[in-house]
Formats: C-alpha cells, sequence, structure tokens
C-alpha cells in the first residue's frame, strides 16, 4: 500500500522519517554515544508505527462517542488524548500525529540519557528538556502574505514547565477544520494532549458568516472520518465584529481546557488578530508577544486549575 520508511540523517544533526503519510524530523542534544543510542532506538520503533494503525483504521476514525477501543500504543495514546473530549464530535485520529511523536520520543528518552530533544511530526511537536537546560519554538501562525505562514513568535520551555507537547490546528492547516482559525497552537503535557485540545479549539473559533464557505467532509475525502460534517474550505475577509466573536468562541474552549488541566496554554490567530490564555507565548527576552495584531490574554477564574516550527 506504501512504499517502504524512508530514514535519513539531515543537516544539524537531525533526523528525518517517512512513511506514507507520516514525516518526521527529530533532533536530539546530549553525548554522542547518547545520540546514536536514541537515534537508534527512534530508526527501530518508526518503521512498525504506520503498519499499526491501518491494522486498527476503522476503530481509529470512530467516533469517541461510540467508545472505540484499540490495542496498539500510538492508537491507546490517541485514544487517551481524545477521552476528555467524548461530548463533541472527535475521533481518535483527532491525536495521531502527536501521539506517533509521543512514542517515538518515548523510545528515544529510554534508550538514553538526553539533554533536550524534539520529535517534531508535521507540527505536532513531543518536547523534553532536561534540568539545566531550556529549548527555545518557533511559532509561525501570521498569514498576513500570503499562504506560508510568517514566523511570529516563540516559546522558552524547560524542564519546571511540564510541557511534553506542542500542536497546531487551523483551517490553513493540512487536515480539514470545523472552524476557521488561521492557526490555534496549544502547549499540553505531551503531544497527543496538545493535538487533540488544538482540534477541538480551532473548530470552536467560528461564526456563521457568507464569508465562509463550507463543505461536507466526505465530499472532499471520502474516507474522512468527519463524514458529512460541514468543514471549511475558504475564508473571505471578515468584518473586526465577526473576528473578535470567532476568537472568543475559541477562546471559551480554550479556557474550559485549561480549567480542565487539559492544556497549559493555547494562541489563537485568526486574520492578524491573536488571543492568548497566559504568558507562554512570548519570546527568549519576555518583551515581545506572539502575533502581529491585537494580542489579548483571558485569565482562568480565581481558584481555578488551569503550525508551530522548528526549535530556534
Amino acid at each position: 500500500m506504501f512504499s517502504p520508511p524512508q530514514i535519513q540523517e539531515l543537516a544539524g544533526g537531525r533526523l528525518y522519517l517517512s512513511h506514507g503519510p507520516i514525516d518526521v524530523v527529530l533532533r536530539a542534544w546530549g553525548t554522542a554515544e547518547a545520540l546514536r543510542a536514541c537515534y537508534a532506538a527512534a530508526a527501530r520503533r518508526f518503521p512498525h508505527i504506520l503498519p499499526e494503525l491501518c491494522d486498527e483504521l476503522g476503530m481509529l476514525r470512530t467516533p469517541m462517542h461510540e467508545g472505540p477501543r484499540a490495542e496498539g500504543p500510538v492508537a491507546r495514546r490517541m485514544l487517551e488524548a481524545c477521552r476528555p473530549f467524548a461530548a463533541a464530535f472527535v475521533t481518535p485520529m483527532a491525536a495521531v500525529a502527536g501521539a506517533v511523536a509521543d512514542e517515538l520520543m518515548a523510545h528515544m528518552t529510554a534508550a538514553a540519557p538526553l539533554d533536550r530533544a524534539f520529535v517534531n511530526d508535521g507540527g505536532d511537536i513531543a518536547v523534553m528538556v532536561a534540568p539545566g537546560h531550556v529549548l527555545d519554538v518557533g511559532v509561525a501562525g501570521e498569514y498576513s502574505r500570503g499562504a506560508v505562514p510568517l514566523l511570529n513568535g516563540a516559546i522558552r520551555l524547560d524542564s519546571a514547565s511540564g510541557i511534553g507537547g506542542i500542536a497546531t490546528s487551523g483551517a490553513r492547516g493540512r487536515s480539514f477544520s470545523l472552524g476557521i482559525a488561521d492557526a490555534v497552537t496549544t502547549l499540553a503535557r505531551n503531544a497527543a494532549a496538545a493535538d487533540a485540545a488544538a482540534t477541538l479549539i480551532a473548530n470552536a473559533v467560528n461564526l456563521d458568516s457568507p464569508a465562509i464557505g463550507r463543505r461536507p467532509a466526505s465530499d472532499l475525502d471520502p474516507d474522512s472520518d468527519l463524514r458529512r460534517l460541514p468543514v471549511t474550505v475558504t475564508v473571505g475577509p471578515l468584518t473586526p465584529a465577526e473576528i473578535e466573536t470567532a476568537l472568543a468562541a475559541g477562546m471559551r474552549k480554550a479556557l474550559d481546557c485549561r480549567q480542565r488541566g487539559l492544556i497549559a496554554d493555547a494562541a489563537l490567530m485568526l486574520s492578524g488578530e491573536t488571543r492568548t490564555l497566559g504568558r507562554a507565548f512570548l519570546v527568549g527576552n519576555g518583551r515581545t508577544h506572539i502575533g502581529g495584531g491585537k494580542r489579548r490574554r483571558l485569565q482562568a477564574p480565581r481558584g481555578k486549575s488551569g503550525n508551530v516550527g522548528p526549535p530556534l
């Protein structure tokens, strides 16, 4: 069905892994011995991931409210990440990229002690930072100059952050979206959790407007797990009031996710406007905020818990 997996060394100490729809770039930092061991572990695990997912694909395209079950380790990560959102229409596929990144990261860190590492599966990224180290990750969500997003912010992570995953979803991404966000980037305990949350928050950045074109997902892809749900295909010029309404709806969903402990932070971007929950989305000097337009924060009530580029 698919060509054999590709495993290739890239410049800058990176490793490229490709198999069917899965494209991963990863990198680790540590001793030469540790790097050899962790890259070998990733290379051994990778060829088995896609066949395992294909074996359970029918179940992984089943909505969570119908109680899908799966046995593979990546599939179980997908189910765990999507289970908190079972009240909405969501299938385990909402977390597939993040779950693949988490699986490879787990094998890398089990193989050797590392200073820091990332596994980037199409913008859904598993990250690891050991004490005494930091990892700067670029955020690209500004589409003012066309189809290719501009780098418009960064996140600095350390071992105390508790962040193990970063994910981005939106109507301009490679997957279908029910919403109209240019991009929603989330930070969570792992990449699968961040992936699922980004998908649901991006769906919530939405409103009814003649400027928005939608089509049933199955018309665009007969195998889509979204079935006949209307997915966004075009977003024309929106009024300031429409932009505010859509972002406010997404922020309510993001705040709910943070209050439930599902994410640590989120940045929502639409038509040059950006909203964030907290202060994680700052560049390293702490002075410049993400986003080219206005930036507003929405704090959780007192007493409540609460397309990403390569690391810089």
